[in-house]
């Protein structure tokens, strides 16, 4: 897998002061996407221990609220091995942090990835150039949502986060 940047303390891709892990490939190339440069799978440089140590360091500090994956498309199929592998272990060193996923794909074809209940918020649906609204909250356009991921899991239906 191949990355962008790590983003320290980061307050616009979730929740809370954030890393922001952003990685390469994405298979929607959606129209007006913020970042096309990440579309190519073999484009930013490769994810390797120095920059899982760099991304585990960040997410050591206290005052850290959790990890953001964003992209180019996390769960695009380059990605979704080592992207599933991080959320694990992510879980296991830091259960107190929160984990949360951006995807063009939308929930329901996602829902059965083994990684998924171990994600607290997913913000999913292609960027939708014609929906765009900058007064939403974690998302670019209105189609996209913002769904709470445990919750949704356990009631079977959609569950956005508040």
């Amino acid at each position: 897998m191949n990355y962008h940047n790590i983003t320290m303390d980061d307050m616009l891709n979730g929740d809370g002061l954030r890393t922001v892990l952003w990685v390469s490939g994405c298979a929607h190339h959606c129209r007006g996407c913020q970042n096309p440069q990440t579309w190519p799978a073999d484009s930013g440089i490769p994810f390797d221990d120095a920059a899982k140590a760099e991304l585990f360091a960040n997410l050591s500090r206290d005052y850290i609220s959790g990890v953001t994956f964003s992209g180019g498309d996390p769960l695009c199929a380059c990605n979704q091995d080592v992207i599933g592998a991080l959320i694990a272990e992510i879980r296991e060193k830091f259960p107190n942090k929160t984990i949360w996923l951006y995807s063009g794909d939308v929930f329901e074809n996602i829902r059965d990835l083994p990684f998924l209940p171990m994600v607290d918020v997913m913000v999913d649906g292609p960027y939708i150039e014609a929906l765009r609204d900058v007064q939403l909250r974690w998302k670019g356009s209105a189609n996209q949502r913002v769904i709470d991921v445990k919750k949704t899991l356990a009631a079977n239906q959609i569950v956005l986060w508040a």
